[in-house]
């Protein structure tokens, strides 16, 4: 029989008395305490560590964004690579969880949604940050986040800035494609609507992309981060509809029907549209 492994042998330090631990420097109490069901449902835990989860990679997909956005403002391209790739990955694994999710049967739903009240994921503000962040600035949901003055400030502050769209336009100006000022100028807190200037020099960008290597490698990061994103909105379709069918959601939209809408919401629509006429 071969003897229990003990790894202090080795080195390991297996006592943590004055020490930082695993579950100090994670704060592990606080979050493992942070899940409060509402009813004796057995499939309530899943939905809320499901949407917890979902709120932490949020929170990491903003730290990069906004990093991302910092870099392209300073014409430093090749670091935001790598964030925004990181972004990407991140909505790869928000994809994932709604394959968890989709393990609750309707049946077992119905045990605990009226524990929900009106709240809703239309509500979430970090989702609704990284919408703001990327360039899709719908000012109208602002108002579920009325009750809380601080969240409200932190959005309307994000309205100002430019968007991670913006300061990648901006790189294209500065490169010497023809930007006109109504672009360049535009009024930051109204959603971004597509022009032909911008595709034209995104066009030119794939026309050529050994001649602009950095703007093309920039292009195909943004493509990339919302190709995950648009899959993470369409898995959020086929979820609530697989769940709950036709239902109006709890916070008062009409479910599926509002969701599958955001299905046609392009985040950087020249990006797309080039590839027509490429």
């Amino acid at each position: 029989m071969i003897d229990a492994y003990d790894p202090a042998k080795d080195g390991a330090h297996m006592a943590f008395d004055g020490r930082m631990s695993y579950t100090d420097y994670l704060q592990l109490d606080q979050v493992l305490d942070a899940q409060k069901p509402r009813s004796s449902a057995h499939d309530e835990l899943l939905f809320i560590i499901q949407h917890q989860t979902s709120e932490l990679w949020m929170k990491l997909a903003l730290h990069e964004i906004g990093a991302a956005r910092e870099q392209i403002g300073h014409g430093e391209l090749r670091p935001a690579f790598k964030m925004l790739a990181r972004v990407a990955r991140i909505f790869e694994q928000l994809n994932s969880a709604w394959d968890v999710l989709r393990t609750m049967t309707p049946s077992e739903y119905t045990h605990f949604r009226a524990e929900l009240g009106q709240s809703s994921g239309f509500q979430s503000w970090q989702y609704r940050m990284i919408e703001y962040a990327v360039g899709n600035r719908n000012q109208a949901m602002l108002r579920p986040h009325a009750h809380r003055p601080d969240l409200s400030a932190a959005l309307e502050a994000e309205l100002v800035r430019p968007s991670l769209y913006d300061v990648a336009i901006a790189r294209l100006a500065a490169a010497g494609f023809d930007i006109p000022e109504e672009v360049t100028g535009r009024d930051l807190s109204q959603p971004w609507r597509a022009h032909p200037a911008v595709e034209a020099a995104w066009r030119a960008v794939y026309a050529e992309p050994a001649r602009h290597w950095e703007l093309y490698e920039l292009a195909e990061k943004l493509v990339d981060f919302e190709d995950y994103f648009r899959r993470w909105r369409f898995n959020h379709v086929t979820t609530v509809e697989r769940v709950v069918g036709f239902k109006r959601g709890t916070g008062g939209t009409s479910g599926v029907a509002y969701l599958r809408r955001m299905l046609e919401v392009e985040l950087f629509p020249e990006l797309w549209h080039l590839r027509t006429s490429l």
